[in-house]
């Protein structure tokens, strides 16, 4: 069980056409519960309440102009990671979203099962 980061796109159809569609643009999957794992070492710490929101159930999603405070909390995670596939991820992650802060119109989306 769990949580994938999907950067998506927003892609608006024309004016009055109503609402944007959202396409996949890059995935972090996390079939091995390694970012769940993570979270559990910083969770209630204070230092990462962006990443504190994320439902193993549900989703959080994270616009493009928080793309900053979650690179930052990324760093907390780094600090945790230790074995090879924990600091893969959080380098995988970070990739993802140093693509949200380049791109417009995009946001990550944590899925949990």
């Amino acid at each position: 069980m769990g949580v994938d980061a999907v950067l998506y796109r927003l892609v608006r159809a024309g004016p009055g056409r109503g609402r944007p569609t959202c396409v996949a643009a890059g995935v972090v999957a996390d079939p091995d519960d390694v970012l769940l794992d993570l979270l559990k070492r910083v969770r209630g710490g204070g230092r990462t309440p962006l990443l504190d929101r994320i439902d193993p159930l549900g989703e959080l999603v994270v616009s493009a102009e928080a793309a900053p405070q979650l690179l930052a909390e990324l760093r907390c995670l780094a600090e945790v990671a230790r074995a090879p596939a924990e600091v893969d991820q959080v380098r995988r992650l970070t990739q993802l979203t140093r693509r949200c802060l380049t791109g417009r119109e995009v946001e990550i989306r944590f899925e949990g099962d």
